[in-house]
């Protein structure tokens, strides 16, 4: 079986040049506030159709029994 495929080398090609700890450190000190911005709005907006379908649902409906 042959491989037409020019990704069989043994090693792995380097996706971008090396940077020192400084430099990664710095990138990586703001942390991800998109996601996590993204991520409460989502949570945010969950809560409140939770908060409507049972103020605006189940609490007129009355208890069961």
């Amino acid at each position: 079986m042959r491989s037409d495929s020019t990704h069989d080398s043994p090693r792995p090609a380097p996706v971008s040049a090396q940077i020192d700890a400084g430099e990664a450190a710095r990138a990586l000190g703001d942390g991800p506030t998109g996601a996590l911005i993204i991520a409460s709005i989502a949570v945010g907006l969950l809560l409140i159709g939770w908060l409507a379908f049972y103020f605006l649902l189940f609490i007129p409906r009355g208890s069961i029994g």
